[in-house]
């Protein structure tokens, strides 16, 4: 028994590594046609992000891609094992495939804002700016280990807000590496989130 659990531990592990790894070459080719989108130089305005708009239907489409993989890898997962007389084993999977999911949606995440709206309140109350964008696993432990903090602090999705997506280009030398987390006007890429959680209290 404790073989077969180890082996079906080994296949959620593997079956994961296949779905994050297909999400980071996804992601990838988006970020590339993103930075000729943003790079298109005078004359080539790039589009607002509203509701409704293109760049938001693309961008939540994006977001739920990762975690609905992940549904329907445990399902899948779940249903066999189900077929091989282990329902205990299936429903244990099943439910770790809903709490990957879970993690790696934006559900997790206070609402984000534009970046126009995120710098003006942190110009007015001093509180930090994160920069994120679903499926970063940097972006989930930050936000996991902010806890309640996290929502303290202003969040922008530079997947949903092209300005936010130029302002982490701009520190980042051209990448759109994040977390970028802007403090006082300074951004610090991929800072410790014990760091963060001091800047939040300092601004309590």
């Amino acid at each position: 028994m404790k073989r077969t659990q180890r082996s079906i531990g080994q296949l959620v592990y593997e079956v994961r590594a296949l779905v994050v790894g297909a999400w980071s070459v996804h992601v990838m080719h988006h970020h590339g046609r993103w930075l000729q989108r943003g790079r298109s130089g005078p004359g080539h305005a790039v589009p607002e992000a509203g509701p409704g708009t293109p760049i938001a239907l693309a961008a939540m489409t994006r977001a739920w891609i990762l975690p609905i993989l992940l549904v329907l890898c445990g399902v899948a997962l779940a249903t066999g094992l189900t077929s091989s007389g282990d329902p205990g084993t299936a429903v244990s999977v099943l439910l770790v495939s809903v709490l990957l999911a879970g993690v790696n949606s934006p559900l997790i995440f206070p609402r984000s804002i534009s970046a126009p709206e995120a710098q003006r309140r942190s110009a007015a109350d001093g509180r930090p700016v994160v920069f994120w964008r679903p499926g970063c696993a940097f972006c989930i432990r930050l936000r996991v280990r902010l806890g309640r903090g996290a929502r303290q602090a202003h969040w922008v999705n530079i997947w949903r807000d092209p300005d936010g997506a130029a302002t982490v280009r701009a520190a980042n030398d051209g990448d759109e590496t994040v977390p970028t987390v802007v403090v006082a006007g300074r951004p610090h890429t991929n800072p410790d989130p014990a760091w963060v959680r001091e800047q939040l209290s300092r601004s309590a």
